[in-house]
């Protein structure tokens, strides 16, 4: 976004023309490198860029979206289900922070927290910090300030009481546990704000690598519970650093 406003600047400085400013515009919508169409106007549709998916894409190609992703003004960007073996390629042509745990690069800074709320991600158990550490990053990469809770599960209740004011005053509680995934219902109990669920493949066999807790979720009876997909740490750091930055833009707007 920071690049178009920086036309528009332009333009009322009178440094840029009207017609030199429309040209930059027109052609900034995506970038085709041959292997990959590079969405440069997402940030401006949906107010976060795109993020690039590490998994069967090569570090060459992971490379070189980066080079059109920072060509275009994009300060800070985000790659998932990154390797190992591929971050250490990308480190030797960007400046790349890997996040072994959670699999993920960081190109450029994490910002500030720009969000009015803070989102809070909590897990079931400790085998559930990697697919947690997905969603804190991913809600952190794209401003927003994150409170860890981690190893507060149902099966010692008591760990996740001793942390009601952290519950009680976030925005947005993401709720990550394999097993029956019962965490989601629980916190969905006890909080006033909108609880995401992260079914996680940890477990026993008739887990059956996440599906059970997936239902359980989906079947929860505490009100406002929505459930993403197994494992699917980014989808629910993303959703909510949505729902955060929707709070914000009406505190912004509201007389």
């Amino acid at each position: 976004m920071s690049d178009y406003r920086k036309i528009l600047e332009q333009v009322r400085g009178g440094e840029v023309s009207v017609e030199e400013a429309l040209l930059a515009i027109k052609k900034k919508p995506f970038e085709d490198i041959g292997y990959a169409k590079v969405d440069h106007h997402r940030g401006v549709r949906q107010g976060a860029p795109e993020v690039i998916f590490g998994a069967g894409k090569e570090a060459s190609q992971i490379a070189g979206i980066i080079d059109s992703m920072e060509k275009n003004g994009q300060e800070t960007i985000l790659i998932t289900r990154l390797s190992p073996k591929k971050a250490k390629k990308v480190a030797k042509l960007h400046r790349l922070t890997y996040h072994e745990q959670a699999r993920i690069g960081v190109v450029g800074e994490i910002p500030e927290p720009s969000g009015i709320g803070k989102i809070v991600v909590a897990t079931g158990g400790t085998s559930d910090i990697p697919v947690a550490e997905e969603a804190a990053l991913t809600a952190e990469a794209h401003g927003n300030e994150v409170v860890r809770l981690y190893d507060v599960g149902v099966a010692g209740l008591h760990r996740l009481l001793a942390h009601m004011d952290e519950i009680m005053d976030a925005s947005v509680i993401i709720a990550i546990a394999g097993m029956e995934g019962a965490l989601a219902s629980v916190i969905g109990g006890l909080a006033d704000c909108p609880v995401i669920a992260v079914p996680t493949s940890v477990g026993y066999g008739a887990s059956m690598h996440g599906v059970s807790a997936l239902l359980s979720m989906l079947n929860s009876c505490a009100s406002g519970v929505s459930v993403v997909n197994i494992d699917n740490g980014f989808g629910a750091g993303y959703l909510a650093s949505m729902i955060n930055r929707v709070k914000r833009t009406s505190k912004d707007v509201s007389p």
